[in-house]
């Protein structure tokens, strides 16, 4: 096929049975965009309204809850009017576009950690010198690290895939990422790949960080009952998203370099979407459940749920009787 030129249309991978269950589908997507809105909202909003919770901690938290937003809005409403229109195409730009958000997110999202991780590290290893090294500015530059560097990885990243002549069209997922657009060009990808190795050495540092902060706070907490139960209350959360954060990239760099049509298609399936999923998902969850005033707004929420339940159970049981 000759090189193509911009605008290209490319085609995504069409869903197992998307005729059939297409509105299934949606239902599901819409359900689960909808629960990480509203998951990550209403923890940004309770750290917002509660003074107690101003500090650095659910600062950094209540950006990695607006990261999720930020990336779970890179996927389901595309792939939802997918479903809606039983039109799984997308332009190169959009495509671009696409990657930058998830991805971005993606990087985002273990800076944000990494951070976190620091944070961590001063409140339970130096609780002296806390408040006067994390003030709001070194808050503030921490927060615009944590977002400045992805985003502008990720933009070179889509720049360097994107600016090169296409010779195939279609990209074999359910939505748009760096390494399929790179395969779809017949150029060579030596700077692609150049570029991929500085990226890691981006992530092997902050992974470092990470490993250097808990080396630090498990020494912290063998000398200290206190320290013990702070490493417990406020870091297992942590460490939690850090498993999480681990086991989706895996995943996904899994299926872009190996993934294959020997792959059954659902689990192909699977690898590419525990990205988009699972971390959105389970952020707001693991550290909510962490605070109380979040469990008391759940309660609540609960009781009113049951309530409104009830009452509508009511008035159909006084329908139909009435009938």
């Amino acid at each position: 096929m000759d090189n193509m030129s911009y605008p290209v249309i490319l085609t995504l991978m069409v869903p197992r049975d998307s005729k059939s269950y297409r509105h299934l589908y949606f239902a599901c997507f819409l359900s689960l965009y909808l629960l990480i809105l509203s998951m990550n909202i209403c923890l940004v909003i309770v750290i917002i309204k509660e003074k107690s919770l101003h500090e650095p901690m659910y600062m950094f938290l209540s950006h990695l809850c607006i990261n999720g937003v930020y990336g779970a809005s890179g996927f389901y409403p595309k792939m939802m009017s997918d479903l809606i229109l039983d039109s799984y195409v997308i332009s190169s730009h959009m495509c671009a576009l696409q990657i930058c958000v998830i991805y971005s997110s993606l990087l985002c999202e273990f800076t944000i950690l990494t951070v976190m991780s620091y944070d961590r590290y001063v409140a339970i290893c130096k609780p002296l010198d806390y408040h006067s090294k994390l003030t709001i500015f070194t808050c503030v530059k921490l927060i615009l690290f944590s977002w400045i560097v992805p985003n502008c990885v990720s933009v070179i990243a889509v720049l360097l895939s994107n600016l090169r002549p296409f010779c195939k069209n279609h990209i074999d997922k359910l939505y748009c990422d760096n390494w399929s657009v790179v395969k779809l060009s017949c150029a060579s990808s030596f700077v692609n790949n150049v570029y991929g190795y500085i990226v890691a050495v981006i992530l092997i540092s902050c992974a470092v960080i990470i490993i250097l902060s808990y080396i630090k706070l498990i020494s912290a907490c063998k000398a200290s009952l206190e320290n013990r139960r702070k490493f417990w209350q406020t870091c297992l959360p942590h460490i939690l998203s850090l498993i999480n954060f681990t086991f989706a990239f895996l995943f996904d760099f899994m299926y872009n370099r190996y993934g294959s049509n020997d792959i059954p298609e659902s689990l192909r399936n699977f690898l590419a979407l525990e990205l988009v999923i699972v971390p959105p998902v389970f952020n707001p969850v693991i550290y909510g459940l962490n605070i109380r005033a979040v469990r008391k707004l759940v309660f609540i929420s609960f009781l009113a749920a049951r309530t409104v339940f009830h009452i509508f159970s009511h008035l159909a049981k006084n329908a139909v009787d009435a009938t």
